[in-house]
């Protein structure tokens, strides 16, 4: 037996992709990628929030499972929409990196002691509005593309610095270029930061397979987080941030969102098997429901 895995060209798309591929070999079946370019990675001359922001980096992945030509996907779990096609099901959340944004500085001074006025890349709005709220004195630059593409245009551009998920540096073995970490309950994460997501047609034979290879406390985590951005019909690109910790059978949900031009912040406790309810629940606080 053997699957095909339909993953994006990046080097660290791959390098999840080749994680879930171990994975399957623990279960002895063989695998090989197939590389796709995505209309998120063709387009870096702009903002994603411009050309579409859901599914910019699935929609061509999941085209090539309608087409036969692959049996799964493997996603970062931020980048999928909340509402899938009807023909597609996340069967899967095999693991969960570092959740937390990591500051990249250009000359290793860390964040605290950047200058008046530094230059911060970033095309995140989430990153881009909690930035303000800590230091209102920052220039905020777009900046797309690989991380290593990120790290060349810091350079080249004068950066003071960028804003990177810690768990992509983790994975790709980069961990010693960050400056700082940021407080994960301070500076929220993305829905699904660092988590791994497998997506296949709901009539692939094997899932079973797929399945066996769930991590419930990651399912948990992100179903409640993905219900949050439901709820507030956002998408990746949204100025939504959120935060969330499994103790025993309880979970704790922080969450912030833009309501009006404000930045609201909320949080919320309850039984993690509830965890979807939650979600929606906080996302009805912040919208003052």
């Amino acid at each position: 037996m053997k699957f095909i895995v339909a993953t994006r060209k990046s080097k660290l798309a791959q390098v999840q992709a080749e994680k879930v591929m171990e994975l399957l070999k623990g279960r002895n079946v063989d695998s090989e990628k197939l590389l796709v370019v995505t209309e998120g990675d063709r387009r870096l001359d702009i903002t994603l929030n411009k050309i579409g922001g859901k599914g910019l980096f699935v929609k061509e992945i999941e085209q090539k499972m309608l087409e036969g030509k692959a049996d799964l996907a493997v996603h970062s779990m931020k980048d999928v929409p909340h509402e899938l096609l009807d023909e597609f099901e996340l069967v899967c959340m095999p693991e969960r990196e570092d959740i937390r944004d990591a500051f990249i500085s250009r000359n290793n001074i860390s964040f605290n002691d950047l200058r008046e006025g530094a230059v911060i890349g970033t095309s995140s709005m989430r990153r881009a509005e909690m930035l303000k709220e800590i230091r209102s004195d920052l220039k905020i630059v777009p900046i797309r593309g690989n991380v290593q593409t990120r790290l060349k245009k810091m350079e080249e551009e004068n950066m003071d610095g960028i804003i990177l998920a810690a768990a992509g540096l983790k994975r790709l073995g980069m961990e010693d270029i960050i400056t700082d970490y940021f407080d994960p309950k301070v500076f929220l994460p993305a829905v699904g930061q660092g988590a791994l997501g497998i997506e296949c047609l709901k009539s692939f034979e094997h899932k079973n397979i797929l399945k066996s290879m769930d991590n419930e406390k990651v399912r948990i985590e992100v179903s409640g987080e993905r219900s949050f951005m439901r709820a507030l019909g956002g998408d990746c690109h949204s100025m939504i941030g959120v935060y969330s910790e499994i103790n025993g059978d309880d979970i704790y949900m922080i969450g912030t969102y833009m309501v009006d031009g404000k930045i609201v912040r909320k949080d919320i406790t309850g039984n993690k098997y509830d965890s979807e309810i939650l979600g929606k629940k906080l996302a009805d606080k912040i919208l003052g429901k």
